[in-house]
């Protein structure tokens, strides 16, 4: 879960490529939050506060101090006007911009960097949209404001690569966190940083994002593996012998992530090859679901 250094060459286009490439992403991610944004409130919940939340009909038993007559009387049903609770939250985003982030197969949309980066404006524009505060991870002020995604892609861009298991922590107890990446970092700084959110009690979302060569290993004959990381190089000479082993390994670390999610936490993957708004659809349901069971 580290990123390039941003004292070295490498470091510094990186972060120029990062810059150059946000205002696209925040077109894409205000059109997919888009899509996504009806029907989604966040997690706002009918209860004691100031703003109006919605009108709902009166149950027998309660008290007749909290009818709306005005509304009542247009079809003459008794209806109770509720408002809205106040709890603004905060959710913090930690987008992986490690290099195997950068790359992108001939069968994907966009590269696993692009992705990740797009889920995160979308989220902060929808948040933003919720009355939520969104954070990001090494930096300590989340804001509350309504243009919360070019907040965050400002941010982005001025932090650039953060190691989110070495950031200082800014987050309270009880905040959501979501973390995009491919997860393909040591796993040991993971369960770490995984068993330092839980003492918080927040809740963790995580999700991966996976390009489909990644998935489905379609490689035969010959073919030379290079780690983005570090460079290193592997030779197969029939890759498709490789195959099985590749595909039970792959699925051990899935198990193993998904595993370390404790109550309350959640999983989502995300593929290269796919829409975009089918996994925020999914991850958006994750993040307003109830706490600890309440209704």
């Amino acid at each position: 879960m580290t990123g390039h250094d941003a004292l070295t060459p490498e470091g510094v286009a990186a972060a120029r490529g990062l810059a150059a490439a946000l205002p696209d992403l925040l077109v894409e991610a205000r059109r997919v939050a888009g899509t996504v944004a009806a029907g989604w409130h966040g997690r706002r919940r009918a209860g004691p506060g100031e703003d109006f939340w919605q009108f709902r009909p009166f149950l027998s038993g309660e008290s007749m101090r909290g009818i709306d007559w005005r509304r009542s009387a247009r079809d003459e049903t008794l209806y109770v006007r509720e408002r809205e609770r106040e709890n603004a939250h905060t959710v913090w985003l930690w987008v992986d911009l490690s290099a195997s982030m950068d790359f992108r197969s001939e069968l994907a949309l966009t590269s696993k960097q692009n992705l990740a980066l797009t889920f995160a404006l979308a989220l902060a524009e929808l948040l933003s949209r919720a009355g939520e505060r969104v954070g990001l991870v090494g930096d300590a002020e989340p804001t509350a404001r309504r243009d919360g995604a070019e907040v965050i892609a400002m941010k982005l861009a001025r932090l650039g690569a953060v190691d989110a298991s070495q950031a200082p922590m800014a987050m309270r107890r009880r905040d959501d966190a979501v973390f995009i990446s491919d997860f393909l970092g040591p796993q040991v700084d993971r369960d770490s940083l995984f068993a330092e959110l839980a003492t918080l009690e927040s809740r963790v979302h995580l999700l991966e994002i996976a390009d489909p060569v990644e998935e489905t290993f379609p490689f035969a004959g010959r073919v030379d593996f290079i780690d983005p990381e570090n460079g290193a190089r592997l030779t197969a000479g029939r890759a498709e012998a490789w195959r099985e082993t590749y595909l039970a390994s792959r699925s051990g670390h899935r198990e193993h992530l998904v595993s370390s999610c404790r109550a309350g936490w959640s999983h989502t993957l995300a593929r290269t090859d796919r829409p975009a708004t089918e996994t925020l659809i999914a991850l958006c349901g994750q993040l307003s679901a109830p706490e600890g069971g309440e209704a």
